[in-house]
């Protein structure tokens, strides 16, 4: 059931006259988990079961893990936990994968091994609801959190359906908490969320869907080489098409939850206007970039233990981060790609000399627009389907083998992903320091009505052939 979708509209429609009505708290919750399970089953009725299988093994592991009193036996269930939800995670997304590669090793060696392919249904959000679960064992292993006394409570953070397929990734005991009391939810609250939900369809039909995604197929999905700047406009293309397709996503699930009371974290913070690569992952999927950088980077050993371990621990992450997105190389040299950036930052931070020129608003201006050149160069890996591909945009892009008779776009697509591109670029980097609520706070109420009636046109008039959003694949 995607977001951009007339079924979703009445589905939540009816979900929000059920929660409304005179009833309990308790009854209220039990409304959106339904609504949650049936939100998941719309895609695939038995997957639902891999929801409740990491619902039932987090809680019980928790559970067991926190009043146990040997260390050993804390240890079995964290690896219990570990075991079930990666487990899970790793057979139905990184099977074939692994398979496909272990037979090109066996191969190699001149042993002939030529198994079949399983051709696994990956379950929808597995990666984003995997991630959460193992946030609440993990913080109780730790013991920096107790178990949470409600399973009604915990079943629904597990499978809240604003954000159960493509995050953001919410942690137990960010979410848990609002479970406690009902909200009061005030009528500005619910025209927020309404004007955040049709931001995000904005993003995501109009400019993603409408303008970008044809500009981005008509070269990548080209059988040939392109010319360069066909090869530029289209991954340029790209870098807009999958912000807006992701932080469309983000914008939609805080904006319903919103409506339901519930506060989700920001995940993204206009990251094309960062100026380095670690501003860029401050701004970026930060519900992935703090996952990541809480539960392991920091206990691989973070920057703690020396130049070399710190350079291993930021590439391993960044390794796990690309492989989490696909079972693909081309997803690990995506990650790999932003490790290299990341030890490059620091070497140049190291070397640079300190200067107040650095604080001049050209010069600022001079590195995000590097950093956005890098990033996308980064970006052909992420959208490439093979390596192949992906090695001949990247010529095509150095002007190396690229095909002088054309690329497939037209004038008109090239002042669209320009003028997008310009219009992506500018407004993140005026509001790189501001939030949209402080925006919106500052605006009369007729200006606001004028910005969403115009959104809503454009829904309507560029809506086009229906996409997916990209993330639901991972």
């Amino acid at each position: 059931m995607l977001f951009n979708s007339y079924t979703f509209i009445i589905f939540f429609a009816v979900v929000s006259g059920l929660y409304s009505l005179p009833i309990g708290w308790r009854q209220k919750k039990l409304v959106l988990l339904c609504a949650s399970y049936v939100f998941y089953a719309a895609w695939n009725p038995p997957f639902v079961a891999l929801l409740w299988i990491s619902t039932l093994a987090d809680w019980i592991a928790a559970r067991r893990i926190y009043h146990a009193r040997r260390e050993t036996v804390r240890k079995v269930f964290l690896l219990f936990s570990l075991a079930v939800n990666l487990g899970l995670l790793c057979f139905f997304k990184y099977a074939d994968f692994l398979l496909e590669n272990f037979s090109l090793l066996m191969n190699w060696m001149n042993i002939s091994y030529h198994p079949a392919k399983l051709n696994l249904i990956i379950p929808l959000g597995i990666s984003f609801y995997t991630f959460q679960t193992l946030s609440y064992t993990i913080d109780i292993y730790r013991r920096q959190e107790r178990p949470w006394h409600s399973f009604l409570d915990y079943a629904l953070y597990v499978a809240f359906f604003p954000q159960l397929v493509a995050g953001p990734i919410v942690r137990a005991f960010y979410f848990l908490p609002q479970c406690l009391e009902p909200p009061k939810i005030k009528s500005q609250e619910i025209a927020w969320g309404l004007s955040l939900f049709t931001l995000g369809l904005f993003l995501k039909i109009a400019i993603a869907d409408g303008l970008l995604a044809p500009v981005v197929e008509a070269v990548y999905d080209l059988a040939g080489t392109p010319d360069a700047a066909g090869a530029w406009f289209a991954t340029i293309a790209f870098a807009g098409q999958i912000f807006c397709d992701f932080a469309g996503y983000s914008t939609c699930a805080i904006g319903i939850a919103k409506c339901l009371g519930f506060k989700l974290p920001e995940n993204f913070n206009f990251p094309y206007a960062a100026i380095g690569f670690s501003d860029f992952w401050r701004r970026w999927h930060i519900s992935l970039s703090t996952w990541l950088r809480d539960y392991l980077y920091i206990p691989l050993g973070g920057n703690r233990k020396g130049v070399l371990r710190t350079r291993i621990n930021i590439m391993l992450t960044m390794l796990i981060g690309g492989l989490w997105h696909g079972a693909s190389w081309t997803f690990v040299i995506w990650g790999g790609i932003h490790g290299l950036y990341l030890f490059a930052e620091r070497l140049f931070k190291k070397i640079a000399p300190s200067s107040s020129l650095w604080n001049l608003i050209p010069v600022k201006i001079f590195l995000s627009l590097a950093t956005f050149m890098s990033v996308c160069i980064a970006w052909v890996f992420f959208r490439a389907d093979t390596f192949e591909v992906a090695l001949l945009m990247i010529k095509a892009m150095s002007g190396l083998g690229c095909n002088p008779s054309g690329s497939g776009l037209t004038m008109l697509d090239m002042i669209i992903t320009g003028g997008v591109s310009l219009v992506i670029i500018t407004l993140h980097w005026w509001m790189r320091s501001r939030s949209l609520e402080e925006i919106a706070g500052r605006m009369p109420w007729w200006l606001k009505s004028v910005v969403l009636a115009g959104m809503l046109t454009a829904i309507v008039i560029l809506s086009g052939e229906d996409r997916a959003f990209i993330y639901f694949q991972f």
